[in-house]
């Protein structure tokens, strides 16, 4: 990787934590990383935390980079991306999009010529996503989408980069959007839970910061658990709740108020 550019059309959070994630994790250089955005005084400032190269436009990004992430907001893209096909499509390029809402065939239909009879669409390589903040510290999730137009050699490239910082989930287009807020908006519903647990530990006397971290430990341990033995949750769950025990009796508390029935809502009020 050591001649590989990385180039980001925007710079805001979700760009800023693959960056910080890929260079934490050695995969590349902050030098090898170029990116633009709005407001380029900011992009500065953020761009120096890594050493990131700070760029004016779109078109200076897609020129340099061989691998061009689209982190601009949905809404964006039709003005801001559709003008660099051609540079986009050249050899050696591939994009991968962290867009919300945007598949392949959103980009294949944005990328196709008015006139298709007389003019070839430009073939951009394009790989669709949807990461979360945790690639920031090697610990993300990455919902991809399992169609594709990366070659074999794009698709190893995008392999090594991004499976260093995140489990890469593919999934069909169907069902992107509910994959994305399982992934994506969830980690916000997590930090309430472990807000909440804090809260709770702070009532009976625990430091703020203890509660906390014993929180987040947790809820990560969990996690590392599941994905290393593959046990169902409810089996997770049963191991540790003793007949008359006091975790049985907590749970069945959070039955009582309805706390799977308010994480389903939660999904229910984005999805649908």
């Amino acid at each position: 990787m050591s001649n590989f550019t990385i180039g980001f059309i925007g710079y805001g959070n979700m760009a800023q934590a693959i960056a910080q994630g890929l260079v934490d994790a050695g995969v590349v250089r902050g030098h090898q990383i170029v990116a633009c955005a709005a407001h380029y005084d900011k992009l500065e400032k953020n761009a120096a935390k890594l050493g990131v190269r700070p760029l004016h436009s779109a078109v200076e990004v897609a020129v340099a980079a061989d691998m061009v992430i689209v982190a601009i907001k949905p809404y964006q893209i039709d003005s801001v991306i559709k003008p660099l096909a051609h540079e986009l499509a050249k050899p050696g390029k591939f994009v991968v999009s962290i867009a919300a809402g945007w598949d392949l065939k959103k980009y294949q239909d944005l990328f196709a010529t008015e006139d298709s009879e007389s003019v070839d669409s430009p073939d951009v390589h394009i790989q669709c996503t949807i990461p979360n903040t945790p690639m920031a510290v090697g610990k993300g999730v990455l919902v991809t989408e399992s169609a594709n137009t990366l070659n074999d050699a794009e698709n190893q490239t995008f392999e090594e980069l991004f499976g260093a910082i995140s489990l890469i989930e593919r999934v069909d287009t169907a069902h992107m959007n509910v994959a994305m807020v399982i992934a994506g908006c969830a980690p916000a519903f997590t930090d309430m839970y472990i807000e909440a647990l804090g809260d709770a530990g702070v009532q009976y006397g625990l430091q703020r910061a203890t509660a906390y971290r014993l929180a987040a430990k947790m809820v990560e341990g969990v996690g590392a658990l599941y994905m290393a033995t593959g046990t169902h949750p409810g089996a997770m769950k049963d191991a540790v709740c003793s007949p008359g025990g006091t975790t049985i009796k907590g749970v069945a508390q959070l039955e009582k108020d309805g706390f799977r029935g308010s994480v389903i809502n939660a999904v229910d009020a984005i999805v649908g």
